[in-house]
């Protein structure tokens, strides 16, 4: 069996990789080999996937800053189009980014390849027609968020709902007997430089106005894999101590931390199925942000708190990402612990709404099943 798996950004990745290593146990359960190729990082080539194009090569966020990747764009889906007709993959697995993997559908359209999405576009926040295009060039949609298979399936297509890979990933089980050590802030600025460059400032004057009031204080930004220290040392410039935490680990290392201040994003769902306080903020172009107001849907950027139907992590968007704004909440929090508390509870119905492990597993068993019934593997 040949697969092209295409992951345009580290979340998908992280996740992507997750869902490679089912597919190989499944794959060999049915007396299948698995050859996997296409795009991805760090996570899906340990994995075992032929990487013929990288993440860090699209990682970016915004309308604005999606435009001043376009150049690159054309390179890369001409790159696509050769693999794709030289390697001729029984099928290709769409891993989220939609603006790139949308091309990558319809160049596997094009070349009769069958394909699948797996953590689909939000189209229900924003640019639903877009599902049209979905219904056209996909044969089905695994979902991992619950709320998703209502709107797919009100738009005729074919979903399900195969629980959430984050749920293993992060593994609460094994993890919550990890105790917060007081006063430890865990930063997660984010996976893109965009983010890291726009965030990582506003949380080291933010540290700096904490450890006024607040001495005792000790922060540890969580380094996203395929950053290196120096490069985020760059973007700390102010007087607190900046401790670095390593990928390896970074379950363990969020329980023990108090609270956290993290990028929107994925990171915000790792940080509440692990049941850590998490203020949550972002900064964009401000056209990309003006653009954006008029078009979103929804009332959350957060996916904990989309999941939750509710903010039970405050979010703090542009203007109100400051280092005051950010410094006051935190400071809040510290004095009043009972919002901890309240959280916590917020994060235990979080994890009960996700489902149960086995989400990677059940999304290859899906697949699997979709191709036998569809015709995709002529070996079955």
């Amino acid at each position: 069996m040949k697969l092209w798996i295409s992951a345009g950004e580290l979340s998908g990745d992280i996740q992507g990789a997750e869902l490679l290593r089912a597919l190989r146990r499944e794959s060999e359960a049915r007396g299948l080999r698995l050859d996997a190729a296409g795009m991805g990082g760090v996570n899906l080539e340990r994995a075992g996937q032929r990487n013929m194009l990288r993440i860090e090569e699209l990682s970016v966020m915004g309308v604005v800053e999606v435009l001043s990747s376009l150049p690159r764009i054309p390179g890369m889906l001409k790159r696509v189009r050769h693999a794709l007709a030289k390697e001729r993959p029984d099928a290709v697995l769409l891993v989220d980014a939609p603006e790139f993997n949308f091309r990558v559908a319809k160049i596997a359209r094009e070349l009769n390849i069958p394909v699948y999405y797996f953590i689909p576009p939000k189209v229900w926040a924003w640019r639903t027609g877009r599902v049209a295009f979905l219904k056209k060039h996909v044969r089905r949609i695994f979902s991992i968020l619950p709320f998703e298979l209502d709107f797919y399936r009100s738009h005729g297509m074919a979903v399900e709902y195969v629980g959430n890979p984050l749920v293993d990933l992060v593994d609460y089980e094994n993890i919550r007997h990890i105790l917060p050590e007081p006063g430890r802030i865990g930063l997660m600025p984010g996976s893109r430089k965009k983010e890291v460059e726009s965030l990582l400032p506003a949380f080291s004057s933010a540290a700096d106005l904490l450890l006024r009031e607040f001495p005792r204080l000790s922060f540890h930004c969580i380094r996203a894999p395929h950053f290196a220290e120096t490069y985020l040392r760059k973007f700390w410039n102010g007087a607190a101590p900046l401790h670095m935490a390593e990928p390896e680990g970074r379950y363990a290392f969020m329980r023990s931390c108090q609270c956290l201040m993290s990028a929107s994003g994925t990171a915000t769902l790792e940080s509440g199925l692990a049941g850590v306080p998490t203020l949550v903020a972002y900064r964009l172009n401000p056209l990309s942000y003006a653009l954006g107001r008029r078009v979103i849907k929804v009332r959350w950027i957060s996916l904990t708190n989309l999941i939750l139907g509710r903010e039970a992590f405050p979010e703090h968007i542009q203007q109100d990402a400051s280092p005051e704004a950010l410094a006051a909440r935190i400071g809040t929090w510290l004095r009043e612990p009972e919002h901890f508390a309240r959280m916590a509870e917020d994060m235990k119905e979080l994890r009960e709404k996700c489902g149960t492990p086995g989400s990677a597993q059940r999304a290859a068993r899906a697949l699997m099943n979709a191709l036998e019934e569809q015709g995709s593997l002529e070996m079955f």
